[in-house]
């Protein structure tokens, strides 16, 4: 039930997985062409990629759920480690809805909590005489030891904490969260069942900052190799050690992390432009010098020569550079006054009558001109409901007073304001019917929407193409002040860096809620953080906003420590000191004292005569008189059972 094979030693391992010429055609067109790729034990990878490279591709045929295209013997060759074990987060699939938070997570630890259980019955055995499941709890308690089995409650709360869940949800159902939350609970129990191959896809886009910082905390020291597919380049940052990009069907490793990974991809294009640009010139050397001498009888056989060095010669390929990026500009015509907006004493509630629950009371803040104010929190706080009260789409106490000449462009999370039966193209001309399809389709064709992707429904395509069709629609629409609820949430990372572009050229007002840090840090000049206790407002940028914050903690964690050190010195001192509360208590005390020294000493002058006792027996003149014999064995049990007398009674003047 318990092998000892699952317990090893990273030294045991080296190679975890192997894919060797992995290809995969859809539709008649490559995917993935002739990748290959080596995760060692230790590795951290980050897979990144546009959307629809086949980033998700390539993880589901690691995980055997989709097939690769075989051509030959050598094509589609995956190869695993006898002893590789791989978790994979599959967007809450993993988890049993009707268990509480607690059943969950305890039921990945099944086989400590079977072979402790197991133990007990062993002890009871043991207590009756029956020692023949003596060796059965020797290597029970080992395995159990060596690979940690009695601190599975402490990791359990260890990493729900980290993930955000508090000792009061630990007794709910799994089925009373909302989608982010389950997302977080399969994350949890990923990382307990502990793979040596864990493989995330997206593991950051339902998870606040404090959560994501955790998470990129424990994965830095997390035992096993990690493959993960992120768009949060912070946190590709904090993590991987290389890099794998897919691009045009085929894979490329970089070491490093993402910034390096930027650094080497831009050198590496600059050498493969050299290189092609020197290989072409030599080329055309030998080709103008063919072309002049081949007729020529004297220089023939030296034209032909280079024929030949032509045809060995291996080419190049020209350099692709990426696809056009999307050309994104935010514009406006008319400049607000310069107090643009004013919050005061305001509430954020969700529901209605008796459903009602408010999240913040008395959130005040006002909002100048070209402000780049950013609204963090955490999950479930209430800061897109914020954004919808501030413009006055759901009802609210207090005061929300925009100024005069203001015209707001607003960017929905779940863009729930398009319609889903329109096509793209429709719900352009459904909103400006006097644009010409030329001028939609170029419209369109700024944000990287072109082909069949503009005759689909908005209700199918994905949410990246959703979001990029919000923003043709917010370019239209020429607002002096931008709300964005969650911008890049579905983006890739070329379609990020050109929205973040648009925003950093844009110089009107704007409001946004978000959760990515390298966003955030670019655009944010203020800062309001919405917490439990209320709001706060930091007049300064995300980079030293996190500074603050790391500061605090450190305060509060000396404040803490400080407590606890004078906790402790002052119950040392407690236990240290003699209080009596009487004159009567003094005088038991005394006696009890003085009772327990005359017992020790009546324990010793018994000990000494026992000693006597044994020494005599071994004489000749007494072990071969019989009587006698009997007599000094009657006098050594009584001297015991006196001594046993005096032994209780000591234990009980102790207690």
């Amino acid at each position: 039930l318990f092998p000892n094979s699952l317990v090893f030693t990273k030294m045991e391992i080296f190679m975890l997985l192997s894919l060797s010429n992995i290809n995969k055609f859809y539709n008649g067109n490559q995917l993935l062409n002739n990748i290959s790729l080596t995760i060692d034990e230790n590795d951290r990878i980050g897979l990144v990629g546009i959307n629809g490279c086949g980033k998700s591709t390539l993880i589901k045929i690691i995980m055997g759920i989709v097939n690769p295209d075989r051509f030959t013997e050598r094509d589609g060759i995956i190869s695993k480690a006898a002893k590789t074990s791989i978790g994979y987060l599959e967007q809450m699939g993993s988890l049993n809805t009707e268990n509480t938070v607690i059943c969950e997570m305890q039921s990945v630890f099944s086989q400590f909590h079977n072979a402790i259980a197991r133990l007990r019955e062993l002890e009871i055995e043991m207590a009756h005489g029956n020692n023949s499941g003596e060796d059965e709890y020797v290597r029970l308690s080992s395995w159990i030891e060596a690979n940690d089995g009695y601190n599975t409650d402490v990791k359990i709360k260890m990493v729900l904490n980290g993930m955000g869940f508090s000792e009061n949800e630990l007794q709910r159902t799994v089925s009373g969260f909302s989608g982010g939350e389950k997302t977080r609970l399969a994350i949890a129990r990923l990382l307990l069942e502990e793979p040596n191959l864990l493989i995330l896809d997206e593991p950051t886009n339902h998870l606040d900052f404090k959560t994501i910082m955790w998470l990129e905390d424990y994965l830095k020291s997390y035992s096993g190799a990690i493959l993960v597919v992120s768009h949060d380049r912070y946190f590709l940052d904090k993590v991987c050690s290389s890099v794998c990009e897919i691009e045009r069907g085929s894979l490329t490793r970089f070491k490093g992390n993402y910034s390096n990974y930027i650094k080497l991809k831009q050198e590496s294009v600059i050498r493969r432009e050299k290189e092609f640009e020197l290989q072409q010139k030599e080329i055309s050397k030998m080709e103008d010098y063919v072309a002049r001498n081949l007729v020529r009888a004297s220089t023939s056989k030296s034209a032909k020569s280079r024929i030949k060095a032509l045809d060995k010669m291996e080419r190049i390929e020209k350099p692709l550079h990426d696809e056009k990026k999307a050309k994104i500009h935010f514009t406006y015509s008319t400049e607000p006054p310069l107090d643009v907006l004013s919050v005061k004493n305001t509430d954020i509630s969700v529901g209605d009558g008796t459903t009602q629950k408010t999240l913040l009371d008395q959130i005040s803040f006002s909002v100048r001109r070209g402000d780049k104010l950013a609204i963090i929190g955490d999950n479930g706080i209430g800061k897109s409901t914020l954004l919808k009260i501030i413009q006055d789409k759901l009802p609210h106490k207090g005061v929300v007073r925009w100024s005069s000449n203001v015209r707001i462009s607003y960017f929905e999370q779940e863009s729930t304001n398009l319609n889903k039966s329109l096509t793209v193209m429709e719900e352009i001309h459904h909103r400006y019917p006097l644009l010409s399809e030329l001028e939609v389709r170029s419209l369109l064709a700024q944000v990287r929407l072109t082909g069949e992707n503009v005759f689909k429904q908005t209700g199918v395509i994905s949410g990246g193409e959703r979001a990029k069709l919000c923003f043709a629609i917010m370019m239209q629409e020429h607002g002096n002040v931008l709300i964005l609820d969650e911008p890049t949430n579905h983006l890739d990372l070329a379609s990020k860096e050109a929205i973040e572009e648009a925003l950093l050229e844009y110089t009107g007002t704007m409001i946004f809620v978000s959760h990515d840090r390298y966003l955030l840090s670019k655009i944010a000049d203020r800062i309001i953080e919405l917490r439990c206790d209320g709001s706060e407002t930091f007049e300064f940028g995300f980079d030293k906003y996190m500074d603050v914050i790391r500061e605090r903690q450190a305060e509060q964690k000396r404040i803490a420590d400080a407590e606890k050190f004078a906790k402790s010195e002052s119950a040392a001192k407690e236990k240290n000191s003699k209080v009596y509360k009487s004159k009567q208590q003094r005088s038991a005390e005394a006696a009890k004292r003085a009772e327990i020294k005359r017992i020790e000493d009546e324990i010793d002058s018994l000990q000494l005569t026992l000693d006597s006792l044994n020494d005599e027996i071994t004489h000749e003149n007494v072990f071969s008189n019989y009587e006698l014999m009997s007599a000094k064995c009657s006098e050594i049990e009584n001297v015991k059972n006196s001594m046993d007398a005096l032994l209780d009674k000591l234990v009980e003047l102790d207690d």
